[in-house]
């Protein structure tokens, strides 16, 4: 009877210490992995953040051959906002109390984009 108990618990031992070098080997792979992804990830935003450095770049030269005055930064966030809360379908009245501009301002500076965009529809229909 004691023999089987000392050969059990040391089935028990050799087992545990097995499974723990196998778990070990496995999380070594998984590590891996995740290194492989992070780094896959990391050359993929450098890309699109090169692409984009690029297409700013670019909308400069355009815009200095076109002879377009440079607008603040301010001014380009304002107009980000007000064409972001415009196109998810807010009014005017919701856009200048949100801008804390006058209805008049904010049709003023929309004006010229909505204007295109209707344009735009027009001539695919």
């Amino acid at each position: 009877m004691e023999w089987v108990l000392i050969i059990l618990f040391g089935a028990a031992v050799l087992l545990l210490i097995l499974s723990f070098i196998k778990s070990m080997k496995s999380s070594s792979k998984m590590e891996k992995q995740i290194d492989q992804i992070s780094n896959s990830f990391m050359d993929d935003m450098y890309q699109l953040e090169q692409k984009i450095r690029n297409l700013e770049l670019d909308a400069e030269i355009t815009a200095q051959e076109a002879g377009i005055l440079p607008v603040s930064s301010e001014h380009r966030l304002l107009l980000r906002d007000m064409l972001d809360l415009h196109k998810r379908g807010y009014s005017y009245d919701s856009i200048a109390t949100k801008t804390q501009l006058t209805k008049e301002e904010v049709d003023r500076l929309l004006a010229p984009y909505i204007k295109a965009k209707d344009e735009r529809s027009k001539v695919a229909q």
